[in-house]
Order: C-alpha cells, then structure tokens, then sequence
C-alpha cells in the first residue's frame, strides 16, 4: 500500500511536537526546575542531598509577588512537628495575592527521627540533625540572600501556657518587633517567648544578630487539621501585611 508522502511529513511532525512537550515537562517537574503558574514562576531546588548527611535540605522559591519584600519560611528543623510544617508549606502555596515574595526552605531529616513518647528530651538526635542541617545549609542561604525576614515554624505539645504563639529569642531587636505585630494582628496568635529554645543557635539568633530578622511560629502539635490551617492562613496573611522598616 502506497503511503502519501505528506502524510508522512505529518506524522513526524505530530511524533517530534508530543517528543517536545514531554521533554519540557520532565524538566520542569524535577528539583532545580521552573513550573510557571501564569505570571509566577515558582522554582524548586535541592541544596543538600549527601548521603553522609543525616537528611535532605531543598527550597521552594519565588512564591507570590517577586517585586515585594523577600521573606523566607523554614521547616523542619525538628522532624516530630512535620504535620505544621506540611502545613505551612500547602497552605503558603495555595494563597493568592501576596503582596510578598516567599522562600520555603524545607529540611527533612532521615536519621534518628524519633517520635512522640519515646522520652526524648530537647537535645534528641532527631531535633539535632534538624538543627545542624539547619546552621549548616539553610543559614548561609538567608543570611546572605537579602532576606527581609525569616520565620522559622515549629509545634509544641502543650507544655507552655500559650498554645499558639510567636516569638523572637534575641530581645529589642527587628525580629520582636515583627513578631509582636504579628501577634496583634491574628486573633488566634500570641506573643510568648520561652525561657530557652534549642534551635535559637542554629538559625534565628545569628539572622538576628547578622542583620536578618527571624522569629518563631508555634502551634500546638494536636490541634486538628482545620484548626492548623486557620491559624496558619492568620500567620501568612499577617506576615504579608506587615509593615517593614
């Protein structure tokens, strides 16, 4: 049977436009990739993927508006309080009309996770790994990356007198000011500030110290789902709103 040669032609352009797409898809679905989302290109990038490390470090880049202030959120630094972080990480992505630019640095600690109940104390080797990933690839990245705040969010199981709360742990500073504001501006927020915190040293007390206002979010390990999500959509939409001096 005799073939038209136009026909032809056709199917290979067909064959080499499907070959196309699929290629520009694989590269923007993997880390380190684009994926636009109409006028926002939001970009993922792995920063620490050794397998000497006790984890993995990427960062979310670029969500929201790209002319405002540079703001960056960090998760992980203790792997028991995940279910907060996953939190912040969905509902951040999900908003609309930032008027901020957001950076998600996202540490997953593989080694020693640990878990509620097995009489860890603070100075657990989970909490630690977190916290030297933390000091060792997410510092460096805010620090010298012209951030106008960090905020770096955990869970509590309850022990303080607040539930829900922010804080700064270098006092007078930029970082305490923000938090505050915060506070006063989210009906479900406190400000509270602990006697000590083990991660301090690791990432928010040198931002603050060098120039990068940093604070913490806490929110109450078993709160249900809704009752996160509510709270966190208070913390972003204040965050957003704050006024920077």
């Amino acid at each position: 049977m005799k073939i038209n040669k136009n026909i032809i032609i056709l199917i290979l352009i067909i064959i080499l436009a499907i070959l196309a797409i699929l290629i520009v898809t694989h590269l923007n679905d993997g880390n380190g990739g684009a994926v636009t989302n109409g006028n926002q290109t939001v970009y993922h990038e792995v920063l620490a993927n050794n397998s000497n490390d006790p984890g993995t470090v990427e960062v979310i880049r670029n969500i929201g508006n790209p002319h405002g202030k540079k703001i960056a959120y960090v998760v992980g630094l203790h792997p028991l309080e995940y279910q907060t972080h996953r939190t912040l990480v969905s509902q951040l992505q999900n908003m609309s009309n930032l008027n901020n630019s957001y950076d998600i640095y996202i540490i997953n600690v593989t080694r020693d996770v640990g878990h509620y109940g097995d009489g860890s104390s603070d100075n657990s080797q989970g909490r630690q790994n977190g916290q030297n990933l933390a000091y060792q690839y997410v510092y460096p990245q805010i620090v010298n990356g012209s951030y106008d705040l960090a905020i770096d969010i955990h869970s509590n199981v309850g022990a303080y007198p607040y539930r829900t709360f922010v804080f700064s742990p270098v006092n007078e500073g930029l970082g305490e000011s923000y938090a505050s504001e915060v506070a006063g501006n989210c009906p479900d927020i406190s400000y509270y500030s602990p006697e000590s915190t083990t991660s301090g040293p690791y990432l928010t007390i040198p931002l603050n110290k060098n120039g990068v206002p940093a604070f913490y979010y806490e929110e109450y390990s078993f709160a249900s789902q809704d009752v996160k999500n509510e709270h966190m959509v208070e913390l972003i939409l204040a965050v957003d709103n704050l006024q920077f001096k």
